[in-house]
């Protein structure tokens, strides 16, 4: 993505993320300080989210998003190296290796399907997240940047989306700015990466969290740069 269209908020946005990315790769034996990095990359999003939720509120502008509500936890969700490195720690750390067995199964089900569609036909698929159960996400709290940003003045048109994704003229009711600033931090973080070696790139959540698993085989908390999501070709 070209930075000579990005207007001064873009810029600012995608200069926190590399900021942000230049102070988690300092050491790349200290994964610790990676996934700190990472947490802190969301909760500064999340703050942004709630200053615009609060300016929205007395606008009166409606931002339909709650639990329970999940129309958009069916869409193809998708998220970078990094962040399937902090969800897959966090997953690791909240539930047991039964309880993983049937978010692993569902992201199997899930791309079997999803891993041979076209482009159209991928965007328009309809199938729940292997993280979605009893209409909530059991990852919440490390949730990719994709699903933080998704803020709805509209739970109708996002029921409408959701069951007919075919039709062109059916687009949730989002708010953009959040859109635009998550994806400029990711960008910048993704771009800070590179700068220190490490080449990340972007997954389906069902395929990060495939790759993350790395078929039940321990990986080592030394040296990011050697995780497998960071070591898969384009």
């Amino acid at each position: 993505m070209s930075q000579s269209n990005f207007s001064d908020a873009d810029k600012a946005f995608f200069k926190d993320g590399y900021k942000m990315a230049m102070e988690a790769t300092k050491d790349p034996n200290d994964q610790q300080q990676f996934l700190s990095v990472v947490k802190q990359q969301y909760q500064a999003m999340d703050g942004l989210i709630d200053a615009l939720s609060a300016q929205a509120a007395r606008q009166q502008v409606n931002i339909d998003c709650r639990k329970g509500c999940y129309w958009c936890c069916h869409q193809p969700i998708y998220g970078i190296s990094h962040e399937f490195v902090y969800l897959w720690k966090y997953l690791q750390e909240k539930y047991s290796e039964e309880e993983l067995k049937p978010i692993l199964s569902q992201a199997f089900n899930n791309y079997q399907k999803r891993g041979r569609l076209k482009d159209q036909e991928l965007l328009s698929s309809k199938a729940p997240c292997p993280l979605l159960k009893d209409g909530a996400c059991m990852a919440y709290d490390a949730r990719p940047m994709a699903c933080r940003i998704y803020l709805s003045m509209s739970e109708k048109s996002c029921r409408t989306f959701y069951d007919n994704p075919n039709d062109p003229s059916n687009h949730p009711a989002l708010l953009e700015f959040p859109l635009r600033a998550g994806q400029m931090m990711n960008e910048g973080f993704n771009k800070g990466l590179k700068m220190a070696s490490i080449k990340g790139r972007e997954f389906l959540m069902e395929e990060g969290l495939l790759i993350a698993h790395n078929n039940g085989e321990a990986i080592s908390d030394e040296d990011i740069s050697k995780n497998p999501l960071f070591n898969v070709n384009d």
